[in-house]
């Protein structure tokens, strides 16, 4: 992971926790892809995908979440799920950052 990219997650995680939710896994990886930030609020997991873009050149930070992308993230929260037993509500939300700084947090922005 780049510089940028692991500094995008620590501003990301920093802003959630402030948001009272709490980190339970960080980067967690299987062969079916990769979830930035796992963490629980209240009773619900809650899978991160974080995002940064320092230009729009190429589409904003939302824009880069694909249709593939969404399929990763989902399959590797099935395995999440699955190897911990975990039988919670869970929901897939994105903390986006652009090259100003600017921070957009968008619950429930990536869905089946």
């Amino acid at each position: 992971m780049s510089d940028a990219g692991q500094q995008a997650e620590d501003v990301a995680l920093a802003y959630l926790e402030r948001q009272g939710m709490k980190l339970l896994e960080r980067n967690y990886r299987c062969r079916l892809g990769e979830i930035d930030l796992v963490m629980r609020e209240g009773s619900a997991l809650v899978f991160v995908e974080v995002r940064l873009r320092t230009s729009s050149r190429f589409g904003g930070a939302l824009e880069s979440i694909t249709a593939f992308k969404r399929r990763r993230l989902l399959s590797a929260a099935k395995h999440y799920m699955s190897a911990r037993g975990a039988l919670a509500e869970c929901r897939f939300d994105a903390v986006l950052l652009d090259g100003d700084g600017k921070l957009c947090w968008l619950r429930d922005a990536i869905s089946e």
